[in-house]
C-alpha cells in the first residue's frame, strides 16, 4: 500500500509539471489543462486515480494545508499601499463591484437551484475571484490596449486575496451557525470569536515573522523553511482555538507581512510562488479526479443558466457600476464585461469547504464543487475562444506592439532605452540588481525589478504593447535563457542578443547554446564590453535623418568608421529595424532615422576590430 501511495504521488507530481509546461507552451491558463487531466484520470472518466482511496484520512488535512499555503502566498501580494494608488475603476471593481457580483450570483443560485441561502452566499463568494494565473495568459494572447489590459491585470492581482478573504468570512459564519449556538446572537458571537482569533493570531504571526526578518535572527537559507513551518503552526493553532479559523488567520498573516515596512519578503515570495505552483499542480489533479459526474447531471440545464448569469449578468453589472463616470469608452467596457475567467482560488477553496461542510451535515455541499468547477471551465474555455475576436472587432486590441523588453538595466541598456524612448519605442528594463533598477527609474524608464525568467515575471511582468526583446545583460547565460523563454512570445525574428567575447574551445562546453533562439545584435564584433567601454569614454547615442543628399556614405564620412549603427526608424515612426550586421544599414531608405553610437572625438575614430 505504501509503495502504491508513493507511486501515485510521484505520478501526480510529474503529470502536474508536464501540464504546467504544456500550458506555458500553448499560452493557456494552466488550470484548464490540470483540471482536464484530473477529469480524464479520475472518477469522471477512467478512474485511474481515486484520491479517497489513495490518501484516505490524509486527504482532508493535506488539502487544508495546501490551501493555507495558497492563500498565504496570495495575501503576500496584497500591499494596501498599491490598492490606495490604484485608479478608481480598479478600486471599485475589487470592492463595490466584488460585492455586487457576490450578491447577484448568490441570489440567482438560490432561486434557480433552491440551495439554502448560506450555501448560495458561499458559492457567490467563491466565484468572485479572477486571479493573475488565468488572466495573464489571456492578456498575452489577446493583446488588448494598455488601458483595458492593465485594469484586468490589476483586478486579478488584487481581487485574488480579497475574494478569498470574503469566502473565508462567509464560510466561518456558516460554521459558527452550526456549532450549537442558540439564536441569532449566539451565531454572531461564535462568528465574532472565529473572526477575532483569525485576526489576532494572524497579526501576531505576521508581526513575529516580520521581526525575525528585519532583525536578521535567522540566516537567509532558513527564511523559507521557517516561514512555511510558521504558517502551518499558526494554521493548526488557530483551528484549535476556534474551529475553522485557520484560513482567515494565514490570510491575515500574509497581508500583515506584505504591508510591514522594511521587511525583506522578496525571497519568501519567490519561494512561496514556486511551492504554490507545485501544490496547485497536484491539488487540482486530485480535486478534479474527485468530481462526480452525477452531480452535474442532477443539476441539469440549470447549471448552464448559472454560467450565463455569471457571464452575462453579474459581470456586466459589476463593470457598469465600477466604470461609471470613468474615461473608458463603451467598447472598452464591453470587453471588460466579457473577460473574467475564474481560477485557482475558487477551485481550491470550494473543494476544501465542501469537504468540511459535508462533515457539518450539509448534504448539498458537494454541489459547490461541481458548480465552481463548471464555472471555471466554462468561463476559461468560452472567453479564451471568443474574447480575442471580440476585442479585434471592437478595435480594443493593440494594432501594433512598439514596446521593447530589455534584459538588463546596466549603463549600456539604460543608454539604449533612453534613445529609443525619445522616438516613441517605450522600453521596459528588467534586472535583479536594485542599483541598476534605481538608476533607470531616476531617468523615468519603465522597469521590472526581478529575474526576467522567474515565475513571478510570468505573472507580473507587463508585456502589453511589447513586440521585441533586446538581451543586454552582462550575464550571457541569462540573455540566452530569456531568449528561449520569450521565443514564443515575440518570435526568433524579434529577439536580439548581444554577442559574447571570443571563447576558447573549452569554454563552449560550459555555455548555453544560442542556436535557433535569437539573432545577433548590431554586429558580430560588437560586445557588451566594447559598448560599455565606448560609453565610459564619452561616446553618445545620436539620431540622424537620412535623405537623398545625405545617405549612409555621407554619414560614415562625417562620423568615421568607428560609429556603430544600432537602429533604423521609419519616417512615420512606426517601424523599428534592429541592425544585425553592417550590410543591413546600407539598405536603409531615405527619410529613415539612423540611431548609432558615435565616439566623442570623431577625428580620432578608428574601425572597431
Amino acid at each position: 500500500m505504501s509503495e502504491h501511495l508513493m507511486l501515485s504521488i510521484a505520478a501526480i507530481g510529474i503529470l502536474g509539471s508536464l501540464a504546467q509546461w504544456l500550458a506555458w507552451w500553448l499560452k493557456l491558463p494552466s488550470i484548464l489543462l490540470l483540471l482536464l487531466l484530473g477529469i480524464i484520470l479520475g472518477k469522471p472518466v477512467t478512474g485511474l486515480i481515486d484520491p479517497d482511496l489513495i490518501f484516505g484520512d490524509l486527504l482532508f488535512p493535506m488539502v487544508s494545508l495546501a490551501v493555507s499555503v495558497i492563500l498565504f502566498e496570495g495575501a503576500l501580494t496584497l500591499n494596501l499601499r498599491e490598492i490606495r494608488g490604484l485608479e478608481s475603476v480598479v478600486r471599485r471593481m475589487v470592492t463595490l463591484g466584488m460585492i455586487v457580483t457576490w450578491l447577484t450570483i448568490a441570489v440567482a443560485t438560490h432561486w434557480l437551484l433552491d440551495l439554502p441561502w448560506l450555501l448560495s452566499l458561499l458559492f457567490g463568494s467563491l466565484v468572485v475571484v479572477t486571479g493573475p494565473t488565468v488572466i495573464v495568459p489571456m492578456l498575452r494572447i489577446f493583446k488588448l490596449n494598455k488601458k483595458v489590459a492593465n485594469v484586468l491585470r490589476w483586478e486579478g492581482i488584487v481581487i485574488d486575496p480579497l475574494g478569498a478573504l470574503l469566502a473565508v468570512l462567509v464560510f466561518n459564519f456558516i460554521i459558527s451557525s452550526q456549532q450549537g449556538a442558540e439564536g441569532l446572537m449566539g451565531v454572531f458571537l461564535d462568528f465574532g470569536w472565529i473572526f477575532l482569533v483569525g485576526l489576532v493570531l494572524g497579526a501576531l504571526g505576521g508581526h513575529l515573522m516580520g521581526v525575525v526578518l528585519r532583525r536578521h535572527w535567522l540566516p537567509e537559507y532558513l527564511h523559507n523553511v521557517f516561514t512555511l513551518t510558521l504558517v502551518f503552526a499558526v494554521f493548526a493553532l488557530s483551528n484549535h482555538l476556534a474551529h475553522e479559523s485557520g484560513l482567515l488567520t494565514v490570510t491575515v498573516m500574509g497581508m500583515w507581512l506584505a504591508n510591514s515596512k522594511n521587511t525583506p519578503i522578496e525571497d519568501i515570495l519567490n519561494f512561496k510562488e514556486s511551492l504554490t505552483v507545485l501544490l496547485i499542480s497536484g491539488l487540482f489533479i486530485i480535486l478534479a479526479a474527485r468530481l462526480d459526474l452525477q452531480e452535474f447531471l442532477n443539476i441539469g440545464w440549470l447549471s448552464l443558466v448559472i454560467l450565463l448569469v455569471v457571464q452575462f449578468v453579474a459581470r456586466p453589472l459589476k463593470i457598469l457600476i465600477s466604470t461609471w463616470g470613468s474615461d473608458l469608452n463603451f467598447k472598452e467596457r464591453v470587453v471588460l464585461s466579457w473577460i473574467a475567467p475564474r481560477g485557482i482560488v475558487a477551485a481550491a477553496v470550494s473543494a476544501l469547504f465542501a469537504l468540511k461542510l459535508e462533515q457539518q451535515g450539509y448534504s448539498e455541499a458537494n454541489l459547490l464543487v461541481s458548480l465552481t468547477f463548471m464555472v471555471i471551465i466554462g468561463t476559461v474555455v468560452f472567453q479564451s475562444a471568443t474574447a480575442g475576436y471580440l476585442a479585434k472587432k471592437l478595435g480594443v486590441a493593440n494594432p501594433e506592439s512598439k514596446g521593447i523588453l530589455v534584459v538588463g538595466s546596466n549603463p549600456v541598456a539604460v543608454a539604449i532605452a533612453e534613445a529609443l524612448n525619445k522616438h516613441g519605442f517605450e522600453c521596459l528594463l528588467t534586472d535583479s540588481h536594485w542599483r541598476y533598477i534605481r538608476d533607470a527609474r531616476m531617468k523615468d524608464i519603465r522597469t521590472y525589478y526581478g529575474n526576467v525568467v522567474s515565475e513571478h515575471a510570468d505573472q507580473h511582468l507587463d508585456l502589453i504593447g511589447i513586440g521585441k526583446m533586446l538581451a543586454l545583460s552582462m550575464n550571457k547565460d541569462l540573455n540566452l535563457l530569456a531568449a528561449t523563454r520569450y521565443k514564443r512570445e515575440f518570435g526568433v525574428a524579434n529577439i536580439f542578443v548581444l554577442n559574447e567575447e571570443e571563447r576558447n574551445r573549452d569554454e563552449h562546453k560550459h555555455s548555453v547554446s544560442r542556436e535557433g533562439k535569437a539573432r545577433n545584435l548590431f554586429d558580430r564584433d560588437i560586445t557588451y564590453a566594447k559598448l560599455a567601454s565606448l560609453l565610459s569614454k564619452g561616446a553618445k547615442i545620436k539620431s540622424t535623418t537620412l535623405s537623398d543628399e545625405y545617405g549612409y556614405e555621407q554619414y560614415l564620412e562625417q562620423h568615421g568608421k568607428g560609429v556603430i549603427p544600432m537602429f533604423g526608424i521609419s519616417a512615420d515612426g512606426k517601424q523599428l529595424k534592429v541592425f544585425t550586421r553592417k550590410e543591413s544599414v546600407e539598405k536603409l531608405g531615405t527619410e529613415w532615422t539612423l540611431v548609432g553610437l558615435i565616439p566623442e572625438k570623431e577625428e580620432d575614430n578608428q574601425p572597431i576590430v
